[in-house]
């Protein structure tokens, strides 16, 4: 059965929202998400644990799909996003993320963004940002 796109709009509304629980129904236990700057998250509990984090340096971010390409079971989510880490800086970015669904379930996930290094600034300027090394 080849999905609709309503699958990956609900990933990324249940991101959005921060629905861990909603989360855990829509990813397969074997899941896989490939992250920039951080080593292969493997099964569903890894990947869990990772947006919790990840939620926790920016409580604020918020993604908008500005288009989806659907071939067969994979999707590819083109979006932008904005928030604010926890230092109250604003953040933006643009990327991609591919999808792939197996059994009704999200299987693999892989980000690709424009921004991996900078947060700007209200004021204009930018700041290099940590790595993001999650040992989980």
């Amino acid at each position: 059965m080849m999905p609709d796109k309503q699958l990956f709009h609900q990933f990324f509304e249940v991101l959005n929202h921060r629905a861990t629980k909603e989360m855990r129904d829509l990813l397969s236990p074997d899941a896989e998400f490939y992250f920039p700057k951080t080593q292969p998250l493997i099964g569903r509990e890894r990947i869990l644990k990772f947006l919790s984090i990840l939620f926790r340096q920016y409580p604020e971010l918020t993604f908008k799909i500005q288009r989806i390409i659907l071939q067969g079971d994979q999707a590819a989510v083109h979006w932008t996003n904005q928030g604010m880490n926890r230092r109250k800086e604003s953040y933006k970015n643009e990327g991609v993320t591919i999808l792939e669904m197996q059994d009704g379930k999200i299987s693999f996930i892989s980000d690709f963004f424009k921004n991996t290094e900078k947060i700007e600034r209200s004021s204009g300027e930018s700041e290099v940002l940590p790595q993001f090394i999650v040992a989980i």
